[in-house]
Parts: structure tokens; C-alpha cells; sequence
């Protein structure tokens, strides 16, 4: 399969391609980038850090989210200088995502290496928001019973009906035409991002305050056996490197920004910017959860029930989790379906099925475009996605996994390639060797958290 015919592979250097690229006028800017990028870095993944924190204890958690902070910072900034690269042919050409920023600088056939990398990962993500967004819908309807019945009352509820919901409305969601016309998602998501968030931080600080004591150890939770232990310190790292990177969707945020000034500088600002943020939000609503609960933290800290009142705010936080992973899931989805998109009609130009928009015009409300090829393809997607949460709803396990098989080939070794052959780098050099053990280094974290993260799956389906 070459590159033409691979849908992992498009071509957006040939003249159809760039054709379409510079029809979508580019408006985005400093801050909209930055709510790109918090709607799609906090996200589920905020809710398993107080867990995180007590499998590793005070001293090892924190270090861990900022060790996770600062290599998504290196990864940001590498990948941001692959937009625009030089080109014989077209003097400058826009490297509009990760997978066309890997083929032009290390070539095809690393490109399709990298594009499933990519492509998993990215759905990895559409199976992990269903996951989360149907816990914390039901973890609403349990509070709301908790509240009248009390909190000894059996209050169990299955998790099916709320995925079936999410991926009902996803189906409607995914008509979205592309990244440039999700901007109004992205703040909206952002913000209720920032309130859950809060919410979490709030509710363990004032746990703490109220006990009048920081539990947790600097050793974490004791578990059963070293074995044991063992594995859940591999959970708690792949949660956390699940919770970081997004260097999967970064150039298709930075293809967004409008020119001048260079979209290089304005990325770097915003990933700085949202960095900052999310480190604060990460190490305070870890720290306080694991300092409210201790060794008792649940595996995410809004929908385990440490916390029942006041329960309204419980109901509000959850309610902006959903609200959140909504625009979250199209953040990660939209990539997939542009690259989808490109592939279809550059592989059959004449088609009317894949190429013609129609109108579908509703009552007191504007036209709505819809094309039946992204009907058919997106709605298999959403499908499909929905069906595997449904047979895999381990939140901490799945969120592990996912962040062992993105982190180091996405964050880590592709971006560090590029710079490598970006800057001519000599190979046996200072920095060449300083960055080939920076890569391997983080390899072998990335492979302990990814086997240990099985192994929780496996146990959890085996129980």
C-alpha cells in the first residue's frame, strides 16, 4: 500500500490538497488555542490523579506529574516548529497534522508506522470519554439517591444506557464539518473543564480543612504484595501520562491560528500558557484528593463517593464532566475524520456521494449541511467506539493503557526524530547521544506503565 492509497498517509503537499487547506480561512488566536488544548488535555484523565497521587505517595506523585509536565512542554515546542516546512517544490509548504509533519521529515514509511500509532490512540480517547462521561452520569443519578435514601442505600446502576446515550449524541455531534467551526465546543468544554476542576480541588481542600489532618504516607497505599504494588505504581504512571500529552492534535490546533504572527510562536505561547494550567489543576486536585482520602482515594475522585454533599454540587460538577467530554471526544475525533476526508476525496474526486453537501433544512432553525459519506463512516466511528467502552468500562485500567501506547512513540520519539533531522543533528554527538537517552529513558517508563495497565484490564475482566 503507498501513500496515495493508505488513509493513514495523505498527501497534503499535491495541489488538490493545498487547494482545499487554503479555502478554510484561518481565524483561531492565542486563546483560542489555549481552550483547544485544556478542553483536550483536561479531561478525564484529571479525575484519576488523586488515585495516581496515593499509589505513589508525596513524594514520588508530584514529581511525576511535573516530570510528565515538563516533557509535554519539550514535546509542544519541537512539534510546533514542524508546521511550516521548506520545500523545493512549493517554497514553504503547512504540515497540517502530526502524521504529514512525520512523513515530510522521516519519510513514508515512518509515517505509516506513526499513523497507527496515531490513529489507535486518537480512538483510544473516543472509548475512554465514553467511558468517563457514562460514570459520571450515573455517578448523578447515585447521588441523587444517595441524597434521599441516604448513604448506606444500595444506590447500584448500570453503566450501558448512559454510554448508549453519550454515543447517541456523539452520532449527532460528529456531523460537525471540521476543526475551524468547533471553536464555540472548545470554549465551551475549556470552561467546564476549569468548574469540575475546581469543584475536585475545592471539595478536597475543604475535606482536608474540615479533618484537620493530611492523610496519605510517602510511600502511597500498602498493598497486598510487591507484586502488587508494583503493578498499581505502573497504573499510576500511565494514568498520568494518559492525563499530559497532545501532541496527537496539536498541529491541527496550530493550523487553526491566523498568520502574522507566525503560528509557531503563538502555539509555543499557548502551550505554555495551557501547561501552566494544567499542571496547577493537576497537582492541586491530586494532592488535595489524596490528602482528603489517603489510602482511600477512589479511582476517580468525583464519581467514587468520598465526597456526597453538598450533592447538588456533586450533580454540577459531573454535569460539566459530560458537558466537557462532549466537545473532548470531537477535539480527538476530528482529526480522524479529516484525514478520512482528505484521503476519500482526493481517492475518488468525482464522487457526489463523498464530495457533494446536502441541505438539510429544519424548522425555526438554519440550514444544516450534511454528507452522506461522513453520515455512514462517522457514524461506524461512534458505533464502534461506544460498543468497546461498553465491554471494557475499567476507568483507571483503560486510561492506562491509552497513556503506555501514546506517550512515548507520540510525545517522545517521533517529535525527537524530527528535531534531529530538522536541526541536522550528527549522529554520536552530545546532543545526539543526550537525546537518544532522553528517548530511551522515557521508553522504559512508558513500557512499566503500559504492561502493568494490562494487567489491571485483565484482572478487573478476569474478576
Amino acid at each position: 500500500m503507498d501513500g496515495a492509497d493508505s488513509p493513514f498517509l495523505l498527501p497534503s503537499s499535491s495541489s488538490s490538497s493545498s487547494s482545499l487547506h487554503h479555502s478554510v480561512k484561518r481565524t483561531g488566536s492565542l486563546w483560542t488555542a489555549v481552550a483547544h488544548i485544556i478542553t483536550g488535555v483536561i479531561g478525564s484523565g484529571v479525575l484519576s490523579l488523586a488515585w495516581s497521587m496515593a499509589q505513589l505517595g508525596w513524594i514520588a506523585g508530584p514529581l511525576s506529574m511535573l516530570f510528565f509536565a515538563l516533557i509535554t512542554a519539550v514535546s509542544a515546542f519541537l512539534l510546533s516548529d514542524t508546521y511550516r516546512s521548506p520545500d523545493p517544490e512549493f517554497g514553504t509548504i503547512r504540515n497540517r497534522s502530526y502524521i504529514d509533519a512525520v512523513r515530510f521529515n522521516l519519510g513514508d514509511s515512518t509515517a505509516k508506522v506513526c499513523g497507527l500509532f496515531v490513529y489507535v490512540s486518537l480512538y483510544g480517547c473516543a472509548i475512554a470519554y465514553t467511558i468517563t462521561s457514562a460514570t459520571s452520569m450515573r455517578a448523578i443519578q447515585k447521588s441523587n439517591c444517595y441524597h434521599s435514601e441516604g448513604h448506606q442505600a444500595a444506590c447500584k446502576y448500570g453503566h450501558t444506557e448512559y454510554m448508549l446515550l453519550f454515543g447517541a449524541f456523539q452520532l449527532f455531534m460528529s456531523q460537525i464539518p471540521n476543526f475551524h467551526e468547533m471553536e464555540w465546543l472548545s470554549v465551551v468544554a475549556a470552561v467546564m473543564s476549569c468548574v469540575y476542576s475546581s469543584v475536585g480541588l475545592g471539595l478536597g481542600l475543604a475535606k482536608t480543612i474540615g479533618d484537620k489532618k493530611i492523610k496519605g504516607s510517602i510511600s502511597g497505599v500498602a498493598a497486598s504484595s510487591v507484586i502488587k504494588k508494583v503493578w498499581l505504581v505502573a497504573q499510576a504512571l500511565g494514568d498520568i501520562a494518559f492525563a499530559y500529552p497532545y501532541s496527537l492534535i496539536l498541529l491541527e490546533i496550530q493550523d487553526t491560528l491566523k498568520s502574522p504572527p507566525p503560528e509557531n510562536e503563538t502555539m509555543k505561547k499557548a502551550s505554555t500558557i495551557s501547561i501552566s494550567i494544567t499542571t496547577l489543576f493537576y497537582l492541586s486536585c491530586g494532592g488535595f484528593g489524596y490528602a482528603a482520602f489517603g489510602d482511600d482515594t477512589p479511582g476517580n475522585l468525583l464519581t467514587g463517593f468520598g465526597f456526597y454533599e453538598p450533592y447538588w454540587l456533586i450533580d454540577l460538577a459531573n454535569a460539566c464532566i459530560v458537558v466537557h467530554l462532549v466537545g473532548g471526544y470531537q477535539i480527538y475525533s476530528q482529526p480522524v475524520f479529516g484525514a478520512i476526508d482528505r484521503w476519500l476525496m482526493e481517492k475518488y474526486p468525482d464522487s457526489k456521494f463523498i464530495n457533494h453537501d446536502h441541505i438539510l433544512n429544519l424548522p425555526f432553525l438554519p440550514g444544516v449541511r450534511l454528507n452522506l459519506s461522513k453520515l455512514c463512516y462517522r457514524s461506524i466511528y461512534v458505533a464502534s467506539s461506544t460498543a468497546i467502552a461498553m465491554l471494557f468500562p475499567y476507568f483507571n485500567q483503560v486510561l492506562g493503557v491509552l497513556g503506555g501506547l501514546n506517550f512515548w512513540p507520540v510525545a517522545i520519539y517521533f517529535p525527537v526524530e524530527m528535531y534531529l533531522v530538522q536541526k541536522n543533528v550528527a549522529r554520536w554527538s552530545a546532543k545526539w547521544v543526550l537525546l537518544q537517552i532522553f528517548s530511551a529513558a522515557c521508553f522504559s517508563v512508558t513500557l512499566f506503565a503500559l504492561v502493568g495497565s494490562i494487567e489491571g484490564v485483565l484482572a478487573e475482566k478476569l474478576s
